[in-house]
């Protein structure tokens, strides 16, 4: 069986992490169980310089539980810079990583059948939104105009997904070429040459905690959608990221 790692970004998740947490290390179980994942697997949180007591959360699981890991970024790198950081740890040391966010808005039940296409031969599989019926009219509208500018000014992105994908070791291989600091991985991920499968699935409300992604965070991810068109492979792996911290592993 092949070796996981469940890649969670954390930011100021005190409040979430002790109820999501549990439910992570059950999914891992249950993948484990399934035959869909070795007994080396792990789930690594990756703190991204929180404020409040979110590695401290990360530390005693860890201690109690060596099936968490745990990178911590020092200071805040953002939102896309912790995943990537936890792809690249994650790339040395295991066959496949699914990265998802802690809020568990995206359904973990999905890894199951991104795993199967990965058995089927896909790369990488990208968790896609069924439906935005409980979104309003003008936020489907913004949405779906985002994603028109997007693939118009060059990011190839699929429509509905965010971060919520598997990405198996090849795949990584090749992403590991792109150096950019605050890269924009939606758009990154079409642009590896690699056929791409999807899984769709319901979103859900955050289980505790707010949102990070402030008007302003969102407004800066669309400006990295429109230069991600120019990002180009460089001819060897990005360097280790220099703002880790402290890694947790058993």
């Amino acid at each position: 069986m092949e070796t996981l790692y469940i890649v969670v970004p954390c930011y100021n998740e005190e409040e979430c992490l002790p109820r999501t947490a549990p439910v992570f290390r059950q999914e891992l179980a249950d993948l484990a169980a399934a035959g869909l994942a070795g007994p080396d697997s792990r789930v690594l949180l990756v703190d991204d310089g929180s404020a409040d007591g979110t590695w401290g959360i990360i530390r005693s699981l860890h201690d109690t539980d060596p099936a968490f890991a745990g990178l911590r970024l020092s200071p805040n790198r953002g939102h896309q810079n912790a995943v990537m950081a936890g792809l690249m740890e994650a790339r040395a040391r295991a066959d496949v990583s699914i990265c998802i966010d802690a809020d568990l808005q995206d359904d973990i039940r999905a890894m199951g059948d991104m795993l199967r296409k990965h058995r089927e031969g896909c790369h990488i599989v990208c968790g896609v939104r069924s439906s935005r019926e409980s979104d309003t009219f003008l936020k489907r509208f913004t949405a779906q105009s985002y994603y028109a500018l997007m693939n118009l000014f060059g990011a190839k992105l699929i429509y509905n997904h965010a971060d919520y994908r598997l990405m198996d070791r090849t795949a990584l291989d090749k992403l590991a070429l792109y150096h950019e600091d605050d890269p924009f991985l939606r758009g990154l991920t079409t642009r590896l040459g690699l056929d791409i499968a999807t899984v769709e699935y319901e979103r859900t409300p955050r289980v505790a905690g707010e949102s990070k992604y402030t008007l302003k965070k969102m407004l800066k991810l669309a400006v990295r959608g429109f230069t991600c068109g120019r990002c180009k492979p460089k001819d060897t792996p990005r360097p280790p990221d220099p703002h880790i911290a402290e890694r947790l592993f058993s």
